[in-house]
């Protein structure tokens, strides 16, 4: 899959000079726009290719409705900063902020989840294998005892959020870390795996039954782009 992310630009960077901008916001801006603005990555795979753990009408609407909006909305939160930066208004640039941060972070957690996910027939499903795995069995103890403890996690966010496993850079271990809202995985940790906990993710197909979706997904997980994001991190 394509992975469109956002680039630096500079309307970026002026508003990011803005002292009231959140850390995570800044993070944001070492990523990369195509032609100027950010677009919607294509899928490597069906919209009905991940059934029956997750519906082609779930994928169709996530994809062409929710992750599209992100798109929009980021779009448009950068044209706003261009407006405030032309005006020499770096308060209201700042006051954009909470916008970026949230369509971009939606962006760019999204643009990662779907390379998470395979057909069980291109690599989705069954286990970690090689340094992988054996990153899993030291810093977990077992495959089994990763995929409970992320269960767990995932189960217990309060609203909307996301649980990924990271590699904490500082340590170089494997840790399993939530973030609410979209707010986007920065810092010292690198996102290898995230699953999304946000009701449209799941809800027109388990409707309250959440935790039937967070068994299911395993089943089309990409253990193969897992892996490559470990050996970069």
């Amino acid at each position: 899959m394509a992975t469109a992310l956002f680039r630096t630009a500079p309307t970026m960077r002026a508003a990011l000079r803005a002292s009231s901008v959140k850390p995570a916001v800044a993070a944001l801006a070492s990523t990369s726009f195509v032609r100027g603005k950010a677009t919607l990555p294509d899928l490597s795979y069906d919209y009905g290719a991940l059934e029956p753990y997750i519906s082609g009408k779930i994928m169709e609407l996530h994809h062409k409705g929710h992750h599209q909006a992100y798109v929009n909305g980021l779009n448009s939160a950068l044209e706003a900063i261009e407006e405030a930066k032309a005006k020499g208004d770096e308060i209201q640039a700042a006051a954009v902020a909470p916008l970026l941060n949230f369509n971009g972070g939606g962006h760019k957690n999204h643009s990662l989840f779907w390379e998470n996910l395979a057909p069980n027939n291109k690599g989705g499903g069954g286990e970690p294998e090689g340094a992988l795995k054996s990153a899993i069995e030291k810093d977990f103890g077992s495959f089994d005892t990763l995929k409970k403890q992320v269960n767990t996690v995932l189960a217990g966010i309060q609203g909307s959020g996301w649980a990924w496993l990271v590699k904490d850079k500082a340590t170089g271990t494997l840790q399993i870390v939530t973030r609410p809202n979209q707010d986007p995985v920065i810092g010292n940790h690198i996102p290898l795996l995230g699953i999304d906990a946000w009701e449209h993710a799941y809800y027109l197909q388990y409707q309250n039954r959440k935790v039937e979706y967070f068994s299911a997904i395993w089943n089309v997980i990409n253990w193969g782009t897992v892996a490559k994001r470990l050996e970069k991190a």
